[in-house]
């Protein structure tokens, strides 16, 4: 049975299109343009698979004047790479992506303030155990694996189709379509339901400030859609491409084009695949904080009633960008990782910067959930990688791994691990490269006490409404012994002491002004104080953590 397929183009400033497909034998079938901008074609077509494309008379300046130019459509949501053309997919006469039958979508999902985010290479997590093998099925595999570590939000890097070269896929040519060779949408929806059934949520690395140099909206009118230059021209370094121009606005159809698509993309994503969060790359580029608060609304609609995360990448940091009045619920907080690396990496110890790193208000943060805390991510180097770390002997690197562990899990804010941090993964940022996690670390005892280290303090987190409060006190600044003690706490029920030692000194009898009964998270020892000091001994580059007893 055939049914009447519409295909359309968005391109109000150009003349004519056309529409090419396997279904005419790739002959052109004339689109005609309406007032709203669309250029139009109805096709009768059974149901099945079809490969299609738009010839057009450009508008891009790259371009001669009206120059018919072959493009995909912008809007697809699957591409053929071989030959590198749109693919559409037809059921009961209605487009589809897949048939995938979501089963949790009831399943209840942590809160924000609740989070352990893991952030996710797809390639180079799978490694060399999945080489050709669709990757979402071999992420199924490791579920177990992330469920032991105890994290609870999966932040995936991009995953949108884009050129081979660009292997972290920030440089995105098509923004509706998954990138082919991660594997199949059903399995990417099989990996997220799963995940959900595990009370995981899995959010989405969403690239809107920029854009490939061959995506089909450059094609067809470069200007209409991106600045004809650089955004920020003194600002080389950061730019990665056509940048989008969120100001333009098209008087005739009253609306901005940018903001149009780019919501379009961000609802797609959104609904589709049931993603629990965005993190949004280089907001301090985009600029447009309109615009950007309007998107981070749209996509909390799109979600629906279940928590949703809109997670701001601007660096270097600026505070107004969260909380009550800012355009994002948390921001990534490269301070975190600076002071944090500056003091356990060497013989720094400054009492300020660290106090600052764990106590977000401290800076004008507004609460837990509006830093986003990390030691490593894509764009800086494993902890183990560091200079520090790699020239240090091998003892004393993973005794500064497991006190920044502890700095990290029991900081106000929410945190997030590099995947492979948890374990002691080596290797260093090489952007756009194969850096690909070797899992046969954990078979090495060391990497795998630090990841059992990495368990202990995750499963805290989840469990102590302390940490995952906003309430943070120091009882502890000790300069000459390089000590610092802070207390975590949510009422009466629940309070987290750490009483962290930075010199290479053992303390023995060492005294804090901390009072009640207490347990050591790692050994399981209770100490109780005498008035309102508690004596401790503390080795060398560690950090207690005690839990407080009823």
């Amino acid at each position: 049975m055939r049914h009447a397929i519409e295909f359309k183009l968005f391109a109000p400033n150009n003349k004519a299109a056309s529409l090419i497909g396997c279904f005419s034998d790739w002959q052109e079938i004339t689109m005609n343009k309406g007032e709203d901008g669309y250029f139009r074609a109805v096709i009768d077509l059974e149901d099945g698979v079809y490969r299609y494309k738009f010839r057009i008379q450009t508008q891009s300046s790259n371009f001669q004047p009206d120059q018919w130019v072959e493009v995909n459509d912008p809007y697809t949501t699957e591409i053929e790479p071989d030959r590198e053309i749109s693919v559409l997919r037809l059921k009961d006469g209605a487009k589809i992506l897949d048939t995938y039958v979501w089963q949790y979508d009831d399943q209840v999902l942590p809160q924000n303030n609740e989070l352990v985010i893991y952030e996710m290479q797809i390639p180079d997590f799978c490694g060399d155990q999945a080489e050709n093998e669709d990757k979402f099925a071999f992420l199924l595999s490791k579920l177990d694996y992330l469920c032991e570590l105890g994290i609870n939000a999966i932040e995936l890097m991009p995953i949108y189709e884009a050129p081979k070269q660009y292997y972290w896929g920030y440089k995105v040519r098509y923004f509706l379509a998954l990138r082919n060779g991660y594997g199949s949408s059903e399995n990417l929806k099989r990996f997220i339901d799963e995940c959900h059934y595990r009370g995981i949520r899995v959010f989405l690395d969403g690239i809107y400030n920029h854009c490939e140099e061959e995506c089909p909206l450059l094609l067809i009118d470069r200007n209409y859609w991106y600045y004809e230059y650089m955004h920020y021209p003194d600002d080389p370094a950061n730019y990665w491409g056509p940048e989008f121009n969120y100001d333009n606005y098209d008087q005739k159809l009253q609306i901005y084009p940018a903001w149009q698509f780019i919501g379009d993309v961000v609802r797609f994503w959104v609904k589709e695949f049931h993603f629990d969060g965005i993190r949004y790359d280089a907001v301090r580029q985009l600029a447009n904080r309109k615009f950007l608060r309007w998107l981070g609304e749209e996509a909390k609609k799109a979600a629906g009633n279940k928590p949703f995360y809109n997670i701001a990448e601007y660096i270097p940091e600026v505070v107004d960008i969260v909380g009550k009045d800012g355009e994002f619920d948390g921001c990534w907080r490269e301070s975190f990782r600076i002071y944090g690396l500056e003091n356990i990496a060497g013989d720094t110890f400054d009492l300020d910067k660290i106090k600052g790193s764990l106590d977000a208000k401290i800076h004008g943060y507004p609460g837990c959930t509006s830093v986003i805390n990390y030691l490593a991510s894509h764009d800086r180097d494993h902890l183990m990688a560091e200079e520090a770390f790699r020239t240090a002997d091998k003892v004393e690197a993973f005794k500064r791994a497991k006190l920044g562990a502890v700095l990290l899990m029991t900081a106000m804010g929410v945190p997030m691990l590099s995947m492979g941090e948890e374990f002691g993964e080596v290797t260093c940022h090489l952007p756009n490269q194969e850096n690909k996690l070797n899992w046969q670390l954990l078979n090495y005892q060391p990497h795998r006490d630090l990841f059992e280290f990495y368990k202990r303090l995750i499963d805290l987190r989840k469990n102590e409404p302390a940490i995952k409060s906003d309430n943070i006190e120091f009882f502890c600044e000790d300069e000459e012994a390089q000590v610092l003690g802070y207390l975590r706490w949510c009422g009466e029920a629940s309070r987290v002491a750490v009483v962290a030692n930075f010199s290479n000194q053992v303390l023995r009898g060492y005294e804090v002004s901390l009072e009640g009964s207490w347990r050591d998270l790692l050994t399981g020892k209770e100490v109780k104080s005498e008035g309102d000091r508690l004596v401790l001994d503390v080795k060398e580059l560690e950090a207690l953590v005690l839990v407080g007893l009823a």
